[in-house]
């Protein structure tokens, strides 16, 4: 049994978890978004008209402040740390940690859990529940402890996409009231033209610089994160099913079939034309 199956396919553990991979559906997305409006300025007009400080300082400013007020300190610089996770990511393919996971539950099985003691892993989170292992924590305990772990990391990542939310429900705002300044301003001078020109571009480039920063920047980011946080999740749910069903001693065909249910229905017909083929 061990020569079939997932044993048969070579392992991917080092290809998947060695460096940090961009996710380049978010950098073309945002980076794409900014050019494509960048150009349609530049070819428009004069691209300094477009560049207004006072109307910056309104909303990038007032939207920074404003959202700090809803937040801690602490989660409010911490969301910026976060924000990474929409541009890389470290976790490995579900098929990839499956293998390493039916790969650990032999060894287990084989030397028992001192062998793999040691053992290089794709994810620190499941190094943590390895240790368990061998420390020789019941499956119980492993799978409280794991949980507890696991949903720390679901409330840390969703700060910092509650942070990222915010700035995009802000912004607008901050446009807004930029452009309720400009128009004040603007009806309070109607006697001079020459301060209409001006009031007017305050008032108009707030609102274009409050609907670019929540449409453009914090929307995606907070989206992204969202996805980043059910990625994670999901996947330390799958490494501490594996790490309860090895402590208890399952077969590791029994493992394999398990945690094929992780897999898109997509991955599972693929894996079994390929055991089908190998067969």
């Amino acid at each position: 049994i061990i020569n079939q199956g997932v044993f048969s396919r070579p392992l991917n553990r080092h290809l998947h978890s060695s460096g940090v991979t961009v996710d380049f559906a978010t950098l073309i997305g945002l980076v794409g978004a900014i050019l494509l409006i960048s150009s349609a300025i530049i070819l428009g007009a004069s691209p300094g008209m477009f560049i207004n400080p006072p109307s910056l300082l309104i909303v990038i400013g007032g939207t920074l402040l404003v959202v700090l007020a809803k937040f801690s300190l602490a989660q409010f610089f911490d969301a910026f740390k976060v924000a990474a996770r929409a541009f890389k990511f470290k976790l490995p393919e579900t098929q990839a940690s499956i293998e390493e996971l039916v790969e650990i539950a032999s060894i287990a099985r084989k030397e028992g859990v001192l062998g793999i003691e040691g053992r290089e892993v794709s994810s620190p989170f499941l190094g943590q529940g390895i240790q368990m292992l061998v420390d020789g924590q019941d499956g119980n305990t492993i799978k409280q402890f794991l949980n507890k772990e696991r949903l720390m990391t679901l409330e840390h990542n969703r700060s910092g996409a509650k942070v990222f939310t915010a700035m995009a429900d802000v912004a607008p705002a901050m446009g807004m009231i930029g452009t309720l300044i400009g128009l004040v301003q603007m009806l309070s001078n109607m006697e001079d033209p020459k301060s209409i020109g001006p009031a007017m571009a305050v008032a108009l480039l707030t609102t274009l610089y409050g609907a670019m920063i929540a449409t453009m920047i914090a929307t995606p980011i907070a989206d992204k994160l969202s996805l980043r946080m059910t990625e994670e999740a999901r996947m330390q749910s799958l490494y501490i099913d594996a790490l309860v069903a090895i402590q208890e001693g399952t077969n590791p065909r029994i493992i394999e079939q398990m945690l094929s249910s992780y897999l898109s229905p997509k991955e599972r017909a693929r894996n079994g034309d390929a055991e089908t083929a190998g067969g």
